[in-house]
C-alpha cells in the first residue's frame, strides 16, 4: 500500500513538472540582450517569398543604418517616446468617437528593427525613383501617407545615413496639383487638409512626439523587389522634416486610408500584407506583400467596429491567460474601450483591471525571483543577476472568433540590464482608452493584415 501511494505521488510530480513545463518558458538570460557579434542571420521568408522586403532592428547588426554594429538604444528614452504615441493613439480614438457621437499577388521585404520616431520601430528598404534610390523607411501601421526627406532642406532636414532623395534627378517624379481628389483627402490621411503653393498639393503630418514632416504631394514609381514595382504612388516629399526619426529616411504608412501603401497597391495584393518582426538585434524578419506564403496556422480576428474611419486595425480581446491559467476579467473590462494592434507602439498597453490581474499573476508565478525598482512605465521588475536561465509563465491573449495567440518567450519581458528585468506591459491610466497590442509582444509572431477580408491573423514562428 504505501508503495502505491509513493508512486502515485510521483506521478503526480511528475505530471506537475510537465504541465509546468507547457505552462512556461525556460529562457537563457543571455538570450534577452544583444550578442557581441557582427553577423546577420536573415530571414530565409524574406529571401524566399517573391514580394518581401528584410526588416531589421533599428539598432542591430543588420540594419543599414548601423554599419554593422548594433547599437545600443536609450530604454528611458524609447519608453518616454512611446507614451506620446499612446498619448497620441488615445486622443485620436477618442476624437473619432466624440465625431461619430455627433487570392492575390504578393510581395516580401525584410523587417527591420528601427524607432518609433527615434524608438521602437522598424525598418525596410524601398527603391524610390527613376533610376531608383534605395531608401530605409520605419514602417508603420498607425500611420497612412509615405514620405520621405527631399531635397532641397527648404528650411530643414533632419540627419539621416542615406543620402537625401532629389526628385529632380528622377525622371518619373511629378508633384500632384491641389485640385486633386488625392489632395483633398489629406485630412483624413494626415489630420491636416492640404494646401496649395502655385497649383501644387502641399501636405504637412505632425505626430504624438512633436515630430513632423512638410513638403508636397507628388507621384513617384516605387520598387520593392525586382518584380514588385509600381508607378505613379502618392507620397509625401518632405522639404521641412523634424524629429526623433533620425538615421532613416522616412516612412511607409500601412494605415487602413486610401492614401496608404496597401490601398494603393490594392490590386496588386487586395490590401494584405504580413510581417514578422525579430526577436534580436543579430537577425532579420520580414515585410511581405499579397497573401503568397502565409502560414495555413494563421488564426484570423475580426477587425473590429471600434477603429472604423481611422488608420488602425482595431482588435477585440476576449480573455488572457497567465502560467495556463485564465485570468478573470470581466468582459466589459475590454469591450468599453476596445483595442487595436500597433506596429509602432512598443509595450502592450491594457485597461487598468486587466493589467492588475495580468501583474498580480505573473508575480505569483515569479516570487523565486527577487523584485526591484520600476523603470518608468514598467512597474513589475526584477533582479536576475544570480541566475542563468529564467522560467517565466507563458502568456495567452484569446481575440474574438477564437483566435487563440500566444505569445514568444521574447514577448514577455522588457530587459534594461541583468538586474533589472520587468514585465513588458503597461497599464492604462483611463478605463476609458483602448487596449494597444504592441511590437514587443508580436515579436516571432506571423501577423497578418487582410484588409479587403477585414480580418487579422497571427501565426507563431514567422520569421523563420
Amino acid at each position: 500500500m504505501p508503495d502505491d501511494v509513493s508512486l502515485s505521488h510521483c506521478e503526480g510530480a511528475h505530471e506537475e513538472r510537465e504541465r509546468k513545463e507547457i505552462d512556461s518558458h525556460t529562457i537563457q538570460l543571455s538570450s534577452l540582450f544583444p550578442s557581441s557579434s557582427s553577423s546577420c542571420v536573415l530571414s530565409s521568408r524574406a529571401s524566399n517569398t517573391k514580394s518581401s522586403l528584410h526588416v531589421t532592428h533599428r539598432h542591430g547588426t543588420c540594419s543599414r543604418l548601423s554599419s554593422g554594429k548594433a547599437t545600443t538604444p536609450d530604454h528611458s528614452e524609447i519608453l518616454r517616446l512611446d507614451q506620446a504615441r499612446v498619448n497620441s493613439i488615445h486622443s485620436k480614438l477618442s476624437k473619432k468617437l466624440t465625431d461619430r457621437v455627433r487570392q492575390s499577388q504578393s510581395t516580401d521585404l525584410p523587417a527591420k528593427d528601427g524607432s518609433t520616431f527615434g524608438s521602437g520601430n522598424y525598418v525596410v528598404t524601398v527603391g524610390i525613383g527613376s533610376p531608383k534610390h534605395d531608401l530605409s523607411l520605419i514602417f508603420d501601421t498607425g500611420s497612412d501617407l509615405t514620405w520621405t526627406q527631399c531635397q532641397p532642406c527648404v528650411r530643414s532636414c533632419y540627419s539621416q545615413k542615406e543620402p537625401i532623395f532629389n526628385p529632380s534627378s528622377s525622371s518619373s517624379y511629378y508633384n500632384v496639383s491641389c485640385s486633386t481628389a488625392a489632395c483633398s483627402s489629406l485630412s483624413t490621411a494626415t489630420g491636416s487638409p492640404g494646401s496649395c503653393d502655385a497649383s501644387n498639393c502641399v501636405y504637412g503630418i505632425q505626430y504624438g512626439d512633436q515630430s513632423y514632416s512638410v513638403g508636397f504631394l507628388a507621384k513617384e514609381k516605387f520598387t520593392l523587389t525586382s518584380s514588385d514595382v509600381f508607378d505613379g504612388v502618392y507620397f509625401g516629399c518632405g522639404e521641412n522634416n523634424q524629429g526623433l526619426f533620425t538615421g532613416v529616411a522616412g516612412l511607409l504608412g500601412l494605415g487602413r486610408d486610401k492614401l496608404s501603401f496597401p490601398s494603393q497597391t490594392a490590386t496588386t495584393y487586395n490590401k494584405v500584407f504580413s510581417y514578422c518582426l525579430p526577436s534580436s538585434a543579430s537577425s532579420t524578419g520580414h515585410l511581405t506583400f499579397g497573401s503568397a506564403g502565409i502560414s495555413r496556422s494563421v488564426k484570423f480576428t475580426p477587425i473590429s467596429a471600434l477603429t472604423e474611419g481611422t488608420s488602425f486595425y482595431g482588435l477585440d480581446i476576449v480573455g488572457i491567460t497567465v502560467g495556463g491559467q485564465k485570468l478573470s476579467i470581466p468582459p466589459t473590462v475590454f469591450s468599453t474601450p476596445g483595442a487595436l494592434i500597433d506596429s509602432g507602439t512598443v509595450i502592450t498597453r491594457l485597461p487598468p483591471k486587466a493589467y492588475a490581474a495580468l501583474r498580480s499573476a505573473f508575480k505569483a508565478k515569479m516570487s523565486k525571483y527577487p523584485s526591484t525598482s520600476a523603470v518608468s512605465i514598467l512597474d513589475t521588475c526584477f533582479d536576475l543577476s544570480k541566475f542563468k536561465t529564467v522560467t517565466i509563465p507563458k502568456v495567452t491573449f484569446t481575440f474574438s472568433g477564437g483566435a487563440v495567440v500566444e505569445l514568444g518567450s521574447k514577448g514577455i519581458l522588457y530587459p534594461f540590464k541583468i538586474s533589472q528585468v520587468c514585465l513588458a506591459f503597461a497599464g492604462n491610466s483611463d478605463d476609458n482608452n483602448a487596449a494597444i497590442f504592441g511590437n514587443v509582444q508580436q515579436q516571432t509572431l506571423e501577423v497578418v493584415y487582410d484588409g479587403a477580408g477585414g480580418r487579422v491573423g497571427f501565426a507563431p514562428n514567422g520569421c523563420s
